[in-house]
This record gives C-alpha cells, structure tokens and sequence, in this order.
C-alpha cells in the first residue's frame, strides 16, 4: 500500500514536471518574441494581462468543476487543451502567419487550460497522498517548481537564440503529450464524490456551495484575507527588483541572471528544508516567520548598496518562500472537505491571479515617480507588520494546529 502511494504521487509529480517545463519554454519564448518584436513596455504589460485575466474569471468554474468530476481527467484535457492551442500556434508560424496578436491570442487559450488546471491540481494531491505527508510531499514539488523555474529560462533562452520559436513550441507538443500519457495509463484516481451523483445537485448550488463555506469558516475568510494582502504587498520585490538593478548597480544583463538564479536557488533549497523538517507544529507560526522573514528581507534589498550582498538577501528570500506556501498549502489540504477542495482552492487561484497584476498596476506606476528602494522599504515594513496580524488570529492559529492521530 505505502509502495502504491508512492509510485502514484512520483508519476503524478513527473507528468506535472514535464508539463510545467514546455509550457515555461513557450511563456519565455513568447515573452521574448514580444519584447524583440515591440520593444515596448505596453505589450508586455497586454501580454502579462491575457495570462492573469482569463484564470481570475475561470478560477469559480474550474473550482466546482474540480469537485464534481474526475480530477486527473480535468488535468488531461487541460493539458491536451494547451497542447492542441501549442501546435496550431506552431504550424500557423511554419506557414508564415505569425503575429504578435496570434501570439496574444494563444496566450488566453493557454491561460485557460491553466486556469481549469491549478484548482483540480491543488485538489487532486491529498487524493494521492496520505494526510501525514502532504507537507513533504509539497515542499518536494515546491522544489521541483523551482527548479524548473530556475532551468526553463536558461534552456528558452539557449533555444531561441539557436532555432525558431514554432521548435520551441513543438518542445511543449511533445512534452504534454508524454505528460497526458502518463497520468492516462499509469495513473489511477478515483472521482470525488459529487461526480457520481451530478443529477441531483446544479451547478450553480455547487458554486453557491463553496461561498457558503468561504462564509461560514472565519479562518478560511482570514487566510484568503491575509494571502491578498501579501501577494500584493510582495509585487515590488517580485517584479520590480530587475529595474532596480539596471538602475541602481549596472544594466549588465548577467547582474538580472544572478538575482533570478539566487531566488530560485533559495526556493528549491527551502523546499527541500520543508520537504525533511515539515515546519513548526503549528502550520500558522512557520507562515508568521516566512512573511516576517520576507519582509525583513525586502526592505533590507531597500537599503543594501552592494550587489553580493544583494544576491545574498535575495537567497534568503527564495529560501523563506516554501516556508509559506507549503504550509498554506497543507493547511487547506488537511482542514477544507475534500468534495470542496477545488472551490476552495480556485479562490485561491483567483486571489494569486489578481492581486500580483493589482500590485504591479499600483507600484509599477509608483516606480517611474520615486525609487524604487522606498518601495521596497515600505512594503518590507509593512509585510513585518503583518506577520503580526497573522499569529495574532486565534482563528488562524486554531486551524494551523497540527490534525490529531
């Protein structure tokens, strides 16, 4: 039995691994077409749009979705979805018919595939996995995130500069397809329950459903509460620390490799910490130390004028990152009801797909008015602040407790 969990969870993170990967090599590969094509910072800003705004509004749909019917089979067709989009792209560029606006194009039907993805992805792992596990099963795939993250640039970029963008977009062809054929053939999940009595219930009291329980349970309205306050307040060290570089140490492009390499580096090392260590007892209190940590860290990358030490802040800030997610992640495994994981965890997707492009939206702006260490200072500041807010939520350290037996 413990073999079978095992061999199910390794295949399932595999197929994830492969799709993740091409997907990563196209997003790039579009991204630099754009930028090379337009050189202008208001196409980025379209295209960075059509890959937010199509999972904010799907997110409600592909959550009850994610509840009523077979998850691996939500995953597959999402994932043969984007492929099929992928291919289409590729042949229309071999036959000379590409254009910026196809690629625009392309880019929403992707966000669509991902946007019915990620709730039936964040559902499907406690089917998968024993509750006792979840956290070091989701620290490795947080590593395994990372690392792809860390490598699919390099390889993008490597490509695009040796062959054409529709290779690349048969690269991620190939590789959802493997990855469709292996959760099709080698994987074995059962429906939620709601799948087998669809007749009975409507859509729409599915959905109504899921609000209820948002409504209903103050500590799941309080973790969503404090995850759009912390996306939001984390877009100036997310997105704006590149420009700061250019601006503030040297335009050299090797400077922007190293704090994308030292970031990510950070993520897959504390992945792996969360993956052996499983955090502190109460799931609440290792959230509390990553934002506070974080904060500290953004608001010293405010004040530190020199790079390596820069890079050294920017580590400390990739390794404290699972430190939040993981346990985020867990505690809504563990404590939702399994029949409404893809609801609950669809809010989730909308809050990360909203506040990020909202945060950029404020301090992007912001950034061309004043420097962009203020920015950092302050938010820094303010993400200590609110590390307070969250231990000090009886209902949040309630629901962190670890699950009795």
């Amino acid at each position: 039995m413990e073999n079978s969990w095992k061999k199910n969870i390794a295949l399932f993170l595999l197929s994830q691994t492969l799709s993740l990967f091409g997907s990563s090599l196209v997003q790039y590969a579009i991204m630099w077409y754009i930028t090379l094509h337009t050189e202008s910072g208001s196409m980025m800003t379209v295209y960075i749009i059509c890959g937010f705004l199509p999972t904010f509004f799907l997110s409600p749909f592909a959550g009850v979705w994610a509840d009523r019917y077979n998850r691996k089979k939500l995953i597959m067709l999402s994932d043969s979805f984007i492929a099929v989009t992928t291919l289409i792209l590729a042949i229309l560029f071999l036959m000379g018919q590409g254009s910026i606006l196809l690629l625009l194009f392309a880019s929403v039907l992707r966000a669509v595939g991902s946007g019915i993805q990620m709730p039936a992805v964040g559902a499907i792992i406690p089917q998968l996995v024993p509750e006792n596990q979840l956290t070091r099963i989701n620290g490795i795939n947080n590593s395994i995130q990372a690392l792809t993250t860390l490598v699919s640039p390099m390889f993008s970029g490597l490509l695009f500069s040796l062959t054409t963008i529709e290779k690349i977009f048969f690269i991620d062809v190939v590789t959802a397809a493997i990855a469709v054929l292996i959760l099709m053939f080698f994987l074995r999940v059962p429906s939620p329950v709601k799948s087998h009595n669809l007749a009975e219930v409507s859509y729409f009291k599915d959905l109504h459903e899921g609000i209820v329980y948002i409504k209903n349970h103050a500590y799941v309205k309080k973790f969503f509460l404090f995850c759009a306050f912390f996306i939001f307040l984390a877009a100036p060290a997310s997105f704006l620390t590149p420009l700061q570089v250019a601006r503030s140490f040297g335009e050299e492009v090797w400077r922007l490799t190293a704090i994308e390499i030292a970031f990510s580096s950070g993520m897959i090392l504390g992945g792996l910490i969360m993956a052996s260590w499983g955090g502190l007892k109460n799931r609440i209190h290792t959230m509390t130390l990553s934002c506070f940590i974080f904060g500290v860290c953004t608001f010293l990358l405010g004040l530190i004028p020199v790079f390596s030490l820069y890079l050294l802040v920017m580590l400390i800030c990739g390794i404290f990152m699972p430190f939040f997610n993981t346990p985020a992640t867990v505690l809504l495994q563990e404590k939702v009801e399994p029949d409404l994981l893809g609801r609950v965890f669809s809010v989730l997707s909308m809050i990360s797909s909203s506040m990020m492009p909202l945060g950029m939206l404020v301090f992007g702006p912001l950034a061309d008015l004043v420097r962009i260490e203020l920015l950092l200072v302050g938010t820094g500041f303010l993400l200590c602040i609110q590390s307070f807010f969250l231990i000090g939520s009886k209902e949040l350290v309630e629901a962190g407790k670890p699950s009795a037996g």
